[in-house]
């Protein structure tokens, strides 16, 4: 931690691209999907700090040192009819786990979404994430066990796309 106990957490930057991508490439690993990063510093820059941001993310410090991230999205509830925060990725590196950055990293979004008033901050957790999973829980949020993602990609994103 740093000097007085506490991490300090900055909005990200168009300066702080690359270690957005390193922190992205360090979940990628930690998950077990670095062959489905392709993420690259160029897209960053544009999608998160071009003329359409897409995404935001803050970096969380302890002094200098840059050791976790949190990035995320701003998602529509028709049902509420208000705006949801989506947490894309939350990632610590290995060594500051267990300090209490990820529990102020959702803290810092859970208060960035009611000043922002959203209804909601969501997320979603790998199955076999069992640590993630325990300190969710032990945060107080609650598993949507009843509803099951579906995603379109690749070739079957383009043939649909192209229907239209």
């Amino acid at each position: 931690m740093s000097a007085n106990g506490q991490f300090r957490i900055e909005p990200a930057t168009i300066d702080d691209t690359p270690l957005v991508l390193k922190f992205i490439k360090g979940l990628a690993e930690y998950e077990k999907l670095e062959d489905e990063c392709v993420a690259t510093e160029d897209g960053l820059r544009k999608t998160m700090f071009g003329a359409n941001p897409m995404a935001e993310a803050v970096i969380g410090y302890s002094g200098d040192q840059a050791v976790g991230f949190a990035l995320f999205f701003h998602t529509f509830s028709t049902f509420l009819g208000a705006p949801s925060l989506y947490l894309e990725d939350l990632f610590v590196l290995p060594e500051w786990r267990d300090k209490g950055l990820g529990r102020q990293l959702l803290s810092y979004l859970a208060r960035l979404a009611a000043d922002r008033g959203c209804q909601r901050l969501e997320w979603a957790v790998l199955d076999w994430n069992e640590p993630s999973i325990g300190f969710y829980k032990g945060l107080g949020a609650v598993p949507q066990d009843e509803w099951t993602t579906y995603r379109l990609s690749g070739e079957a994103l383009e043939k649909l796309g192209g229907e239209a």
